[in-house]
């Protein structure tokens, strides 16, 4: 008798797959995609005058990121290569190579972002973005008509 494989439209069998397959004590790989890289978690803020965009990359560096801003796509990517040089003599039975990288899009909405005053900073393991809005875009208070 052989075991066969049943879905009936439902993710029963990708949780036992996961069940068997992944580490449920090691709490870190939570923001794991389906290829076992690790992509930054992000938060996005809107206020009156600006957006603001949070990236946690902590152990990078600040010329490892590439933000381009396409019209309204905001594309935040980083690509990151770790080699370690061998030396002569050396000999190892293991090695693993250091490769890290990701790319985050984001739309925004259209004709409201000041392209020139986009300011990026990456500070204690997060990258911070403030993207103002333009001033025609930015919501205005409410403004009271005087019925004559």
């Amino acid at each position: 008798m052989s075991i066969i494989r049943w879905n009936n439209g439902n993710n029963m069998t990708n949780l036992f797959d996961d069940f068997f397959t992944k580490d449920f004590l090691n709490w870190g790989l939570a923001n794991n995609s389906t290829t076992n890289t690790t992509i930054p978690a992000v938060n996005v803020k809107e206020t009156a005058d600006t957006f603001e965009v949070e990236v946690a990359a902590p152990g990078m560096q600040k010329e490892d990121f590439r933000i381009e801003l396409d019209g309204n796509q905001l594309t935040i990517s980083s690509e990151r290569q770790n080699q370690k040089e061998v030396t002569e003599g050396e000999r190892y039975t293991r090695r693993e190579f250091s490769y890290q990288s990701f790319q985050r899009s984001f739309t925004l909405p259209k004709n409201v972002v000041d392209v020139d005053q986009i300011n990026a900073r990456y500070e204690n393991g997060v990258l911070h973005l403030v993207v103002p809005k333009r001033e025609e875009a930015k919501q205005r208070p409410p403004k009271m008509i005087q019925v004559q």
